[in-house]
């Protein structure tokens, strides 16, 4: 009886802490989430997204479009940039001498070789990546040196990670991104390309309707699935429907017909074009333009 009791004790301790771990701790945390600010703006993130956008998710999800697909930028770290925007009455001979004189300051000769070595090619052609490192005390001296003799420069904070690298999106995806959201897809298999930022990368709903009639229409050799099913072949009435998808000979069916995309289909491409990580915020900041030192 005690030994009973002991096990049907320890259950309820563990599936409690289970509990408070996986379900009440998550939503303390991001329960009473909020839409936040962009950095530097009185905008706030993210924009509520259209009806049309909503019922996309839905479609999104009964379509198993998670399977292949994540919703999420990774990102790994992120370095301080400057660049060189305008030499003003500077040759750019002239000025590798002068970059080359500013070397013996005694905070910029850890990265000499690297800097000097920028401009080792270089024909003086601007915009120019000068430094490129996560030292921001070296970008602010820099740019002030430069600044004393007239050369304009640009500094920015840019996040990196293999996911950046790949033109997925300028910065990691955080809880703020999915305020609106219901269910959150990030997904976890990437057969498929992210699509955090797809709204950015390929904004347009047409070329969104396409890709989901016949993917290797636009992406040669995809494995995606045509999604046939939510449009309909009929036959062209007495004018062409506004909304026919506009495909290649290839792919388009037989002549006196066209391709009308369903109620689903639009929507599914309004959410595609409305998933965007494109501003900077607290918790994932990026510089997207900075004004000239």
């Amino acid at each position: 009886m005690k030994t009973g009791f002991s096990v049907f004790l320890a259950a309820v301790i563990a599936l409690g802490l289970s509990w408070f771990g996986l379900v009440y701790g998550p939503l303390k945390q991001l329960g009473g989430a909020r839409e936040t600010t962009v950095l530097q703006s009185s905008d706030k993130w993210p924009m509520q997204p259209t009806g049309e956008a909503t019922l996309g998710l839905q479609v999104y999800r009964a379509n198993g479009c998670a399977a292949c697909h994540t919703v999420q930028i990774r990102q790994t770290g992120a370095v301080n940039t400057l660049s060189i925007t305008d030499l003003g009455v500077h040759k750019a001979a002239d000025f590798k001498d002068f970059i080359t004189s500013l070397m013996v300051v005694p905070e910029l000769m850890n990265y000499s070789n690297s800097i000097v070595g920028s401009l080792n090619q270089w024909n003086g052609s601007v915009p120019k990546l000068l430094f490129s490192g996560e030292d921001i005390a070296t970008v602010s001296l820099l740019g002030d040196k430069l600044k004393a003799v007239g050369v304009k420069t640009e500094a920015r904070v840019v996040a990196t990670g293999p996911d950046i690298a790949r033109g997925w999106g300028v910065r990691q995806s955080v809880a703020a991104d999915y305020l609106y959201d219901t269910p959150v897809q990030l997904g976890s298999l990437r057969a498929g390309p992210d699509l955090a930022n797809l709204g950015v990368r390929a904004p347009d709903a047409n070329w969104q309707l396409q890709h989901l009639y016949a993917p290797r229409s636009l992406v040669k050799n995809s494995t995606m699935p045509a999604f046939r099913y939510l449009f309909s072949v009929r036959k062209i009435g007495a004018q062409p429907a506004p909304d026919a998808v506009v495909l290649p000979k290839e792919f388009a069916p037989a002549a006196g017909f066209e391709v009308v995309p369903a109620a689903e289909a639009r929507q599914l491409a309004a959410y595609l074009t409305s998933l965007k990580a494109n501003v900077p915020l607290y918790e994932a900041p990026f510089t997207p333009i900075t004004a000239a030192k």
